[in-house]
């Protein structure tokens, strides 16, 4: 990775403030020939290049260069990675090399190809010359299946009337039940505003509902057909303009393969023999002479086959010789397909313990693990893997010894080689033929017969502990009936499984690429699920081959993803600016390091990327202008942005976002998706919570955007607001009503008080099950229509805040003095309301204590995410925690 600059910053964002917009950049061309030349930083590519040619004409060999447009620019990207400059669209600002230095090289044919690979590149956060570096055959066969599979979908969507590509992009929203109950009149009418524009925002039956029910008038874009028609001839037209190059540059057609020999079955025990050395890298640390072992232990998911194999101690200092062969007692014929072969090195060393009776001195020996890997006994074909192999290892191991053979990390080696621990070992010959994995056996044959379980049930064959690659193919077949909207209840788990998959290509990556495929807004919290975690090692490989195949599928989705992740540089560029200017400037007051951000967003760069965007949040809003004078950035320590756009169909309302660089969300974001489901599952009761699950997002390495719910305050607010001394504030009692008495005035208090009880009891059972912590009055608000809900899930699963071993925690949910003043709508000894509230959390939890086992697989299947609360070490705490509190309804105080 490349080291930190801070002048980054002030070479690419803070000139720009101060009315100097150009940058002094280095020019190389093919001809040897160096040029530096000021340039502006929101000039494209092309204006760039077109400088840089007329600035040329007045040097040496001149001539020798050739055309213009049969060169492009190169450079060194922020990952320290060359990477070609096909797209020429670009701005300099959002290219952002590393350093201002850009080389002219030969543009190579196939310019059409070469572009879309440069844009899904730019898209994915990783250069497709990386994957075609990569000497890798299961990757090249995969790449291969997948580009033949997204021309076929091409050619199907090429195919489409504009009313099928209508319903496959834009799938509508229907929501069965009535609206009964939730119309203003005695006639039950329902008022519809509707506006004629040609936003593209759709909204549907779901969003009438919801506008019902949170008391808002909906509001409908009437578009005409000729303006969705002119949408749909743009993505045909692109469609096919990549279907006809493609056409026009088939490959040769390979050669038939010679099928060889295969042995299915042998009797032998399988061995291993480690080969030569083992290189121990520890960049910064003294290299002292250590006794070494390994260890090696066969698994099928979580269960150990037959006993763990140990070297012998091998001493050294760097590298370690064992050229000792490690054998296991089992037979190759009863190795399981999905088998993988897990390695722990560690150091032996002695250590002195003093015994407290005798005062005495004695010597043991203590075992520190020093890294791990993991590798399958079959390769993705079926064939036994044989021959000589290199182990680059992970150094993120567990601290137990029992734990350092870490069968549900990866299988993948580590990337960063060069200070990574290397393991040779060597695979023995078992015959002259390649020991193929038999095709079919008894257990494909009993699954074909087996009845199909429903989606939510399937889910838990998706776990780790399920790794047979048919039990899995079945899992997946069984989630084929999900409908859309309950696929992506569940998207977050599903590509958190992909992890488990030992091979790129299996059923469940095909299956979320198909779906992702047919609807356009599947495909969008794919996509950012997957981007989100792409600088992560162990799964960057996997996850830009999902990308690229999902991108090569929806060639017309690729702008609109594309002006989202140049916006969202933007905003960390102001982000970072803001931080660079507190850390530099400790004393800058306030108003200045908002008026530097003003101004940065008041840039042209940043007014046209940051307009007219499709919300990641939620692709089906169109996100207009931003309202800059009323954007501004947090306090807290991250400085998260506040931006607040303009709604283009309403004068004068706002929606606003928060964008985070700096904290994980990804926490955040599984705690909503939880308490969405919740609110699924209580709806599927007749119970309706009034639950507010805003929106999350992850979309990076510690960033990501958060929904600004609207017309909300906090109850800390509310309590300041309402007394002249802070100290009292909260004990002020009526401060939550006398708010709620303002916002409704007449009465509209009843119905307000009512979203309030109903919201309370909700967020008690929800926040109680799921062991929310850190509750307090800055994250706890309420909307002007009585809904409450909480925000902030920094501390889940009953992992609460402690000070000097006692915690901070005294109550197992949050209902306060205030909170009851107004369900008992301020009246003392309103045992009628107070007992129909108690009545809606015992209903709520007993709701949820039927689908237990759900919360536990959905949890389940997130462990190797990496989420700071929810880890496989901690595993048993949190499977305890969820079967505690929702199966147990004794030791809770609902019964």
């Amino acid at each position: 990775m490349p080291p930190a600059m801070t002048d980054l910053l002030d070479l690419w964002v803070e000139p720009g403030l101060d009315g100097d917009d150009q940058v002094t950049v280095d020019f190389l061309l093919p001809t040897g020939v160096y040029i530096k030349m000021d340039v502006s930083r929101q000039s494209s590519l092309q204006c760039i290049k077109q400088m840089l040619w007329k600035q040329a004409q007045g040097y040496p060999l001149f001539t020798l260069l050739g055309e213009m447009d049969s060169h492009i620019f190169e450079c060194v990207n922020q990952a320290a990675v060359h990477e070609e400059l096909e797209d020429e669209s670009r701005r300099l600002c959002d290219v952002r090399p590393f350093l201002p230095v850009l080389r002219l090289i030969a543009r190579n044919c196939g310019r059409a190809e070469r572009l879309l690979d440069s844009k899904i590149g730019v898209l994915i956060g990783k250069g497709l010359h990386e994957l075609d570096a990569l000497q890798d055959q299961e990757v090249k066969d995969f790449r291969s299946k997948m580009q033949r599979i997204s021309e076929e979908n091409m050619q199907c969507v090429h195919m489409m009337s504009w009313g099928e590509w209508l319903q496959s992009c834009f799938s509508p929203q229907i929501e069965a039940g009535p609206v009964n109950g939730y119309c203003d009149g005695s006639e039950g009418e329902v008022k519809i505003i509707m506006h004629y524009s040609e936003s593209r925002y759709r909204p549907t039956c779901t969003y009438i509902r919801s506008c019902l029910l949170a008391q808002e008038v909906p509001h409908l874009t009437l578009v005409h057909c000729s303006v969705v028609k002119a949408m749909f001839e743009r993505e045909i037209c692109t469609i096919g303009g990549v279907l006809a190059w493609k056409a026009s540059n088939l490959p040769l057609p390979l050669p038939p393969k010679k099928r060889g020999l295969t042995v299915s079955v042998f009797s032998d025990a399988l061995n291993l023999f480690t080969k030569e050395t083992l290189n121990l890298r520890s960049p910064g640390r003294v290299c002292v002479c250590v006794q070494v072992q390994v260890r090696a232990g066969l698994f099928h998911g979580t269960e150990l086959l037959g006993k763990v194999a140990v070297s012998s101690e091998s001493s050294g200092r760097s590298e370690h010789v064992w050229n000792k062969a490690l054998e296991f007692d089992l037979s190759i014929c009863d190795i399981p397909r999905m088998s993988r072969l897990c390695f722990a090195i560690y150091a032996v060393m002695d250590k002195v313990k003093k015994q407290k009776s005798t005062k005495s001195v004695c010597l043991f020996k203590a075992l520190y693990p020093i890294a791990w890997v993991n590798t399958m006994v079959f390769d993705y074909r079926g064939q036994m893997k044989t021959g000589d192999i290199t182990l680059h290892t992970w150094s993120s191991f567990p601290d137990e010894l029992e734990e350092m053979l870490n069968p549900i990390g990866t299988i993948q080696t580590n990337p960063y080689r060069e200070n990574a621990t290397a393991l040779h070992v060597r695979f023995p010959e078992y015959s002259p033929q390649p020991v193929v994995f038999p095709p079919f056996d008894k257990l494909q044959a009993l699954l074909q017969i087996w009845p199909k379980l429903s989606p939510r049930d399937a889910l838990e064959l998706l776990d780790f502990n399920y790794p047979d690659q048919y039990v899995r193919e079945y899992a997946v077949n069984c989630l084929q009936d999900m409908s859309d909207e309950e696929l992506s209840q569940y998207l977050l788990q599903l590509v958190q499984v992909l992890r488990y998959e030992p091979y790129y290509d299996c059923a469940l990556t095909r299956f979320l690429l198909r779906r992702a495929q047919a609807n356009r807004k599947i495909g969008h919290f794919l996509f950012w699920h997957l981007r989100s975690e792409m600088h992560m090692p162990a799964v960057c490989v996997q996850f830009a081959l999902i990308l690229e195949a999902y991108c090569r599928c929806s060639v017309p989705h690729i702008e609109v993803l594309k002006k989202q992740v140049e916006a969202l540089s933007k905003l960390k560029a102001v982000n970072e600016l803001i931080k660079l200017g507190t850390i530099k400037t400790k004393k800058m007051k306030e108003a200045q390091l908002k008026d530097a951000m003003m101004k940065c967003l008041r840039q042209t760069g940043f007014i046209e990327t940051l307009s007219d965007l499709h919300s990641p949040l939620d692709p089906q809003v169109l996100l207009a202008g931003v309202n800059v004078e009323r954007c501004r950035y947090m306090d807290s320590k991250m400085k998260p942005l506040w931006i607040v756009y303009n709604n283009k169909l309403l004068v004068g309302d706002t929606m606003g976002i928060i964008f985070k660089n700096g904290d994980d969300l990804r926490q955040d974001m599984l705690t909503l998706q939880i308490l969405r489901l919740m609110d699924i599952l209580w709806k599927e009761a007749n119970l309706d919570l009034r639950i507010v699950p805003y929106g999350c997002l992850a979309t990076g390495d510690r960033t990501g955007l958060i929904e600004v719910v609207s017309y909300s305050e906090t109850i800390a607010n509310i309590q300041k607001n309402s007394s002249n001394m802070a100290a009292a504030a909260a004990f002020n009692k009526d401060a939550l009503l006398n708010w709620l008495k303002d916002k409704n005035p007449g009465d509209a208090l009843e119905k307000a008080i009512e979203e309030f009880t109903l919201s309370c009891a909700g967020y008690c059972v929800a926040t109680y099950v799921l062991g929310i912590g850190d509750r307090h009055s800055d994250n706890i608000m309420v909307r002007s229509t009585g809904q409450l809900f909480h925000i902030d899930f920094g501390h889940i699963l009953g992992n609460f805040k402690s000070k000097f071993g006692i915690k901070r925690e005294r109550v197992p949910f949050i209902l306060t003095h205030d909170f009851i003043h107004v369900i008992q709508q301020g009246k003392t000894g309103n045992t009628e309301k107070f007992g129909s509230f108690r009545q809606n959390c015992e209903d709520a939890y007993l709701i949820l204590r039927k689908n237990g086992n759900l919360f536990i697989t959905l949890f389940a299947l997130m462990l190797t995410a990496g989420l700071p609360e929810l880890t496989s070490h901690a595993h048993g705490q949190t499977t305890w925690n969820v079967t505690h509190l929702v199966q147990r309804p004794n030791r809770t105080g609902f019964q």
